[in-house]
């Protein structure tokens, strides 16, 4: 399934970066994003159509791979407050100060490895702006050329834990280091992941 949408989205590019441009507009506009928990497969994800930072980066680097291009997911430490009026005012309360698992995507073009994070639509984005959430300073751009790094958090991450192979590896290092087990999804949890997204989709 993954493999047909990657051959369906990339009609027409004719080098690996004119694909890997083409799959990073779609996982940035065509995959909203929302709260989900974070290890949802790529498959799900892409079958929903919306998902989060790990949840994107995940489908961007199965759709990548899908085509041949090497990718891999990279792990930094953000602020929360980044969050602040994007999520509901509750679930903004509940979410630590610091957020250990945010993964962007690299993909390797040219022979080197370039970050291409989908994080935000573009509509998301655009609101973020007008209601001054986030400024041009801070996120002067989501789109991405294909030759230069784009890291969209860089103002509010407090440090590089560096690059994977797979997101099971970024969870292994996350449960060791935060010392805490993979929560499992609970019914609970979905109610208020649900309750906050009705609250982005209205900023949307």
């Amino acid at each position: 399934e993954l493999q047909s949408k990657t051959k369906d989205i990339i009609t027409g590019a004719e080098t690996p970066k004119e694909a890997a441009l083409k799959l990073f507009s779609f996982v940035r506009d065509g995959i909203p994003w929302s709260l989900d928990h974070c290890d949802t497969k790529a498959s799900a994800t892409l079958k929903k159509g919306w998902g989060d930072c790990a949840n994107k980066t995940n489908l961007q680097v199965a759709l990548l791979r899908a085509v041949v291009i090497p990718a891999r997911y990279h792990q930094g430490k953000i602020k929360r407050e980044w969050m602040k009026g994007v999520v509901s005012e509750f679930m903004y309360n509940r979410i630590p100060e610091i957020i250990w698992f945010h993964p962007w995507c690299e993909c390797y073009l040219a022979e080197k490895w370039i970050a291409c994070d989908s994080i935000f639509d573009k509509p998301l984005f655009e609101a973020m702006l007008k209601a001054g959430l986030v400024t041009e300073k801070q996120i002067p751009t989501i789109d991405w050329d294909g030759d230069s790094d784009l890291i969209v958090m860089k103002p509010w991450r407090t440090e590089d834990v560096g690059s994977f192979p797979s997101l099971d590896d970024v969870f292994r290092k996350a449960e060791k280091e935060i010392k805490r087990p993979r929560v499992p999804a609970t019914l609970c949890g979905w109610f208020f992941m649900f309750l906050s997204n009705r609250h982005t989709d209205r900023l949307r």
